[in-house]
């Protein structure tokens, strides 16, 4: 912890010190190479990275490839406050600065952190974050509401794939590695003639997991079998009007194998579950470019996903404790259909509005998400097999607004405002209904300070807010044979209320001229209110989910990103982060006090730390290292994921158009904890209460081979 704080401090040194020094090197640029301008996509304007006003991170494709990146999974512990939780075959439930959900059984959940791939909320839908062929991450941290509404309280994740060209290009790729890994990809795009610029690509990965399941003798019951294929086209209809086309599809057959009663990587399951993602989108942006200073996009966006989730509830075979054992497995499957709809008047270069030089945006959202729901599951009240439907339709229409003003050449203000109404629809099998509604306010206010070409200090204040809704697992159990004792505590959470989360932030950005030296450094305090937690109700083989909220919730910590050329063969590059978390007013089901405690999945400290280097015109080596503090499991019961450490190392040749690579994450093997549970579930030690967990990637390895024409 110490060489943690002591990293934090001295970037916030270097990066405080580094404003003046960055504007003198300004002064002198005649003998600096040009530096590459990094666009920040996922803003109402283009701004460079250096230019935004909150907590913003980059991963190029550079950085992707450093460390074989196939899923967005195997980029997320390298992100300062960034985490994620396993009980998924690929990371689905993502926490920026400690805020985020961490599963989804049977009720609607709003998540805190959204996804975006090419314009298209996959928000709940991780698995289709397959990186092949993406050109960048973009990483927010804090509230996003202002900009992307409900489904961002936290920050949000941004994948943009690679844009269209006119100039025929693309690449093909091979990979290979351990555990029986193979992967492959094509992209290609160029000029259609009338019909404009496209591209595709299409990539396939296979593996057999990371699991032995010794009952059934097998190695694959973790498996991953994941295709991904997009598509864009830009259209220029005329000299005025530009339509542009995004497709995707996904299909993800993966195996869900995780725990083991004894904590190993050897399950002893009879009935290993799924998890699976068959999905198509469409999205169609239409852009008016006749104004002078300002343009005009109308889009609207379709998504249908069906997704299943299984796992073998009881982890074990029949006859592994005669007497105290049972058998169950437990299948969701829901059929997941979006609409979006999204009129938007940006100002494309700044005008005299009162006298002072300003941009605008202005727009209105529509957004309708309907979710079936057939879970197929042991019923333990009535002793035998049973069928749960539920239909789930959350309707969304929301005004939003951002009004930028340069008030000198160097001081602008940034003031965002959103204004959201949803109405929530819950009917299920069980005669549960209910209709949530509310009307919730975001936005942002920032103030910018340019100290040289490009630094920058700012200040935010930004507010968040996420959808309440139904417990409707809470409502049905509340009669249930078994647990008339907590009808009432069930129907006092048979509802439960929006979150709001204001933060504050202050930052400091810059690059020198020569673009060697660039350093991002910002602080921020948040505090929730309403906060809403998932709490759990446990009598014998019986499980009752429940979201609540508890009166409030604080947050405050430190990011910092820092690269440094040192020579043309030699770069050093860091994240950071420091974050303290506290709840208030959480009582569990048990009677245990949450208050004072941290948030769960909120590490104190994360560090990405590493080397690139060159021998020569054509071999590079890039090695690093992930560090992240013990974190809670859960806010409903005190069990921790101990601290990790891990180190990678890429070797790679390049000759003109072909790369290699010889590659390699967690060297040193190390087990780390992505998920855990603390209850009954060993028949073989009668049900005594323990700690569960499952791990993150083992050592891997493997070579991968890249052209690109």
């Amino acid at each position: 912890m110490k060489i943690i704080n002591s990293y934090l401090a001295a970037s916030i040194a270097a990066a405080l010190s580094s404003v003046p020094a960055f504007a003198f090197a300004a002064e002198d640029t005649q003998d600096t190479k040009d530096i590459e301008i990094i666009e920040v996509s996922g803003d109402f304007h283009r701004r460079t990275l250096n230019e935004t006003t909150s907590s913003v991170s980059i991963i190029d494709k550079d950085a992707m490839q450093q460390r074989h990146s196939q899923h967005l999974q195997d980029t997320l512990n390298s992100l300062a406050n960034v985490n994620f939780s396993g009980g998924t075959s690929t990371a689905r439930f993502i926490q920026i600065r400690g805020i985020g959900e961490r599963s989804q059984f049977v009720d609607p959940v709003t998540p805190s952190v959204g996804l975006i791939i090419d314009g298209i909320d996959y928000s709940g839908l991780g698995s289709a974050a397959s990186l092949f062929d993406i050109d960048h991450v973009e990483v927010f941290r804090g509230p996003q509401s202002g900009r992307f509404g409900v489904n961002a309280m936290a920050g949000l994740l941004l994948l943009d794939s690679t844009a269209p060209s006119s100039d025929f290009n693309g690449q093909f790729q091979l990979s290979a590695g351990n555990y029986s890994e193979a992967m492959g990809g094509l992209a290609m795009g160029g000029n259609l003639g009338a019909h404009g610029n496209a591209r595709f690509s299409v990539s396939q990965f296979q593996q057999d997991g990371y699991i032995e399941n010794t009952y059934l003798e097998r190695d694959d019951t973790e498996q991953r079998d994941e295709l991904t294929a997009r598509f864009k086209l830009d259209t220029e209809l005329s000299k005025d009007w530009l339509l542009q086309t995004v497709l995707h599809y996904n299909d993800v057959d993966n195996g869900y194998d995780a725990f083991s009663l004894d904590n190993t990587r050897e399950t002893l399951s009879d009935e290993p579950g799924f998890d699976r993602l068959e999905s198509q989108a469409l999205r169609l942006q239409l852009s008016y470019l006749g104004f002078d200073n300002s343009r005009l996009e109308m889009s609207v966006n379709y998504l249908d996903a069906d997704t299943g989730y299984a796992y073998d509830e009881d982890w074990t075979y029949e006859g592994i404790a005669p007497g105290w054992e049972y058998s169950a497995f437990d299948a969701y499957f829901r059929d997941r259909d979006d609409k979006t709809a999204e009129v938007r008047w940006v100002s494309d270069e700044p005008e005299s509005l009162f006298g002072i030089d300003s941009e605008w945006v202005l727009g209105l959202y529509y957004y309708d998400k309907s979710v079936q729901l057939t879970r197929d599951y042991f019923n333990w009240d009535l002793g035998q097999p049973s069928i749960f439907n539920s239909d789930y339709d959350s309707n969304h229409v929301a005004i939003y607004g951002e009004l930028t003003q340069h008030w000198s050449d160097r001081v602008s203000t940034i003031t965002g405002l959103r204004v959201e109404r949803y109405d929530n629809d819950y009917l299920d099998s069980r005669d549960i209904t209910a209709e949530p509604e509310d009307t919730m306010v975001g936005g942002n206010f920032s103030v910018r300070y340019q100290a040289s070409d490009d630094s920058y200090l700012y200040a935010t204040l930004a507010r968040g807010y996420k959808a309440g809704g139904v417990n409707g697992e809470a409502l049905g159990k509340a009669e249930d044979q078994g647990l008339e004792e907590l009808e009432n505590y069930l129907l006092d959470r048979s509802t439960f209320a929006p979150e709001t989360l204001w933060s504050t932030e202050f930052g400091v950005k810059g690059s020198s001229a020569d673009g060697r030296l660039t350093s991002r450094v910002s602080a921020f305090y948040h505090w929730r209110d309403d906060v809403q937690l998932k709490g759990w109700v446990n009598r014998d083989q019986s499980f009752v989910g429940y979201i609540e909220n508890a009166a409030e919730g604080t947050g405050y910590g430190l990011e910092a990103e820092i690269r440094n050329q040192f020579t043309d063969w030699l770069a050093v590059f860091a994240s950071a982060s420091w974050l303290k978390t506290e709840i208030e007013g959480f009582v569990t089901e048990d009677g245990t006090d949450m208050t004072g405690r941290e948030q769960a999945q909120a590490p104190n400290y994360q560090l990405n730390i590493g080397f690139e280097g060159w021998l020569g015109e054509n071999f590079q080596w890039v090695i690093q290292a992930d560090a992240k503090d013990e974190f809670y499991f859960s806010d409903s019961h005190n069990q921790k994921a101990d601290s990790m450490a891990v180190l990678h190392l890429a070797l790679n040749y390049h000759y003109q158009d072909w790369h290699f690579s010889l590659w390699g994450r967690n060297l040193t093997d190390e087990d780390y904890e992505t998920r855990g549970f603390y209850f009954r579930n060993d028949p073989r030690k009668e049900y005594v209460p323990e700690t569960y967990v499952q791990y993150g990637e083992p050592r891997r390895f493997g070579i991968t081979v890249r052209k690109s024409f």
